[in-house]
């Protein structure tokens, strides 16, 4: 007989949030984020390589990045990468070390990222909502196969639905949270 593992919606609306979470931090606010550059890819060694990979990177200074690459056959590569990314940041070579300055977002820019981060949290929600959604499927199979009863689903379904409740609010918290730090001057 199968059964509703409560437990595996959860952890799989948990995964929703861990996902959202992630794409925030590679969102530019005010304050340098070392995970901001953890979506560049550089290529050395006839391999693409993320650049932690190839470089340790730190914040010195609340409005600074710093990348100390390891091999300095490496450095013009790690520098090329950052400029070319869609970062809009302009590293400066110091040795084996790249500083690279976070320029002041304008308020159109935060505006577009409010919008990117929103548009996150929606594509979280739907994830939510689709895991919802297969519980609630399996629910249906469940009682018609006989399986379930018509009170033991009702029970379920109210449990499901307070647990795609609660992670959707915690979403919004969330979105809400890095909407305020982005349109923070």
């Amino acid at each position: 007989m199968e059964e509703i593992d409560i437990d595996d919606l959860q952890r799989r609306m948990e995964g929703a949030i861990a996902s959202l979470t992630k794409d925030f931090q590679g969102l530019r606010t005010g304050r340098a984020n070392s995970q901001l550059l953890d979506g560049i890819m550089v290529d050395v060694y006839g391999a693409t390589m993320p650049i932690n990979q190839v470089a340790s990177v730190s914040v010195p200074e609340p409005r600074m990045l710093s990348v100390q690459v390891w091999d300095k056959d490496n450095v013009k590569l790690v520098e090329k990468s950052v400029r070319e990314s869609d970062l809009g940041l302009n590293p400066q070579l110091d040795g084996q070390l790249l500083r690279i300055p976070l320029p002041d977002l304008s308020e159109d820019r935060r505006v577009e990222l409010s919008k990117i981060a929103a548009k996150y949290a929606e594509n979280a929600k739907i994830a939510v909502r689709n895991v919802r959604r297969d519980g609630m499927d399996k629910l249906k199979k469940m009682e018609k196969d006989g399986h379930l009863s018509q009170d033991d689903k009702r029970i379920y379904d109210e449990e499901i639905q307070s647990l795609t409740d609660r992670t959707v609010t915690q979403i919004d918290v969330i979105a809400s949270k890095k909407e305020e730090e982005i349109m923070q001057v």
